[in-house]
């Protein structure tokens, strides 16, 4: 583990290096600097800056580190690079992240630099750049070795050499037949641990897990999570091997992902771009908020109607208006646990649709031990601390029992609602995330407040 001192000594370095360096202590430093930390100081630079450094790189040095940009900044350099240099670079730069960056590039982009380019970087970019960027296709990369069947251990490790696949991506070897289909894997280890003249098709696994090629980019980040593969193979139709995922990429799946379903769990329209919350415009924070908050708003208005009916009640008995503030925050907090929970399962396969009898019940049991100690605590506030004047005839113990009560059974619908929102949402066909915290937290005051209104006054009878 790097720590902090040690980055900012390699920093500094690097910095002195490009200051009064010569060229090839500076290409050496940038071929054995890592490249996380080489980004991060490329990224404090102007991008006249950036230029000239990449310019003092060696040309696969250069593709990798580009590679580890944002597309948006890849897009913005590219346009400033002089052709030539930025096929160079293209040329080296990750097989997935360049089928990315060429599809934001115009048309008119994209044919002045595919002559720049040799005849297979060219049809790959191309064949990658084909698959919509939701699919297993859309992610997928090049960067892998296969093996025939047939080869012994020597012309295997031969082939493997020519392939030049980079070093995360060598562990795995895909056996393959003459027609490009998958028959098994194998691992370098063994191709390097067995005799040269063994051969392959006595070594290989034939039991892998493997994608096909239209799958939601979601499911496959799944599997390789699920299997905890260093990287997962694309298959067409005809179970040829077209790519694969690694498992860095899946990782940036599912932290889009995740991003992706808080953000409309807190009501938010999720970006389509990747910029951080600094970067992102006022405007553009404003359009994301404001379609939720103005429609939950319009209908938390509903709680004023409410609260406006029930007046006569409230001027009656003052002391309800205390305990509203606990009531609806009860009842957002219990509908917002009920839901994350639920969703969560729903992420992680635990649940199917047809286990909605169950999940309601469990919700239920659950909420009916949180409702007896929240409405035992409220009753004993009310008994033993409440010095709030009664109308004749009413004891705390009696109004503590109607509000404990009433608070009580908004736990319990609180409860039902944050865990049959999602479900039902799901089963509509939608995004069970949609119906999350600000949906669920308005949707339990407005039925908060008719449960506690219609208990004190049918109890009060008022």
């Amino acid at each position: 583990m790097v720590e902090e001192y040690e980055v900012q000594e390699l920093l500094d370095k690097l910095e002195e290096l490009i200051n009064f360096g010569d060229i090839e202590d500076i290409k050496e430093a940038f071929s054995e600097f890592p490249t996380a930390h080489v980004v991060d100081y490329l990224l404090t630079k102007s991008e006249t800056e950036i230029i000239s450094i990449l310019n003092l790189m060696e040309h696969e040095v250069a593709g990798r580190i580009f590679s580890y940009f944002n597309t948006d900044k890849q897009y913005d350099l590219s346009k400033i690079i002089d052709r030539r240099t930025f096929s160079d670079i293209f040329t080296y730069m990750y097989s997935d992240a360049r089928a990315d960056l060429f599809q934001i590039l115009s048309k008119e982009e994209q044919i002045e630099l595919l002559p720049f380019l040799d005849k297979k970087t060219r049809e790959d970019v191309i064949v990658l750049s084909a698959y919509p960027p939701e699919t297993a296709g859309g992610i997928m990369s090049t960067d892998f070795a296969t093996i025939l069947i047939h080869m012994t251990c020597q012309q295997a490790l031969a082939k493997i050499r020519h392939d030049a696949p980079s070093q995360k991506m060598i562990y795995y070897i895909y056996v393959v037949n003459d027609n490009m289909e998958m028959l098994g894997i194998i691992t370098i280890k063994d191709l390097i641990m067995s005799d040269p003249k063994d051969i392959v098709k006595e070594l290989y696994n034939d039991h892998f897990v493997y994608a096909d090629v239209n799958d939601d980019r979601e499911d496959v980040a799944g599997q390789i999570e699920k299997h905890d593969l260093v990287a997962i193979p694309v298959l067409n139709s005809l179970k040829q091997l077209v790519g694969i995922v690694s498992h860095e990429e899946a990782i940036d799946i599912i932290r889009a992902e995740h991003t992706e379903d808080m953000e409309k769990f807190m009501g938010i329209v999720p970006s389509i771009d990747e910029q951080g919350y600094l970067e992102t415009t006022t405007i553009s924070h404003f359009k994301r908020r404001v379609a939720w908050l103005v429609i939950l708003a319009g209908v938390g208005l509903i709680s004023g109607v409410i609260i406006q009916y029930y007046q006569g009640v409230l001027e009656h008995l003052i002391i309800l208006a205390l305990y509203m503030p606990m009531m609806t925050a009860t009842g957002g907090n219990m509908g917002s646990q009920a839901a994350t929970v639920v969703i969560r399962a729903i992420a992680l396969d635990q649940i199917q649709d047809t286990d909605w009898i169950k999940i309601l019940l469990k919700e239920l049991r659950i909420s009916f031990l949180l409702s007896f100690c929240v409405g035992g605590l409220v009753f004993l506030k009310i008994v033993i601390f409440s010095s709030q004047p009664l109308p004749q005839g009413l004891s705390h113990i009696y109004i503590g029992s109607i509000i404990g009560a009433a608070i009580a059974i908004q736990v319990i619908s609180s409860a039902i609602i944050g865990a049959g929102l999602p479900l039902l949402v799901r089963r509509l066909g939608g995004d069970p995330a949609v119906a999350a915290s600000p949906a669920i937290t308005t949707t339990v005051d407005i039925t908060g407040l008719l449960i506690y209104f219609s208990i004190a006054s049918n109890a009060i009878s008022i």
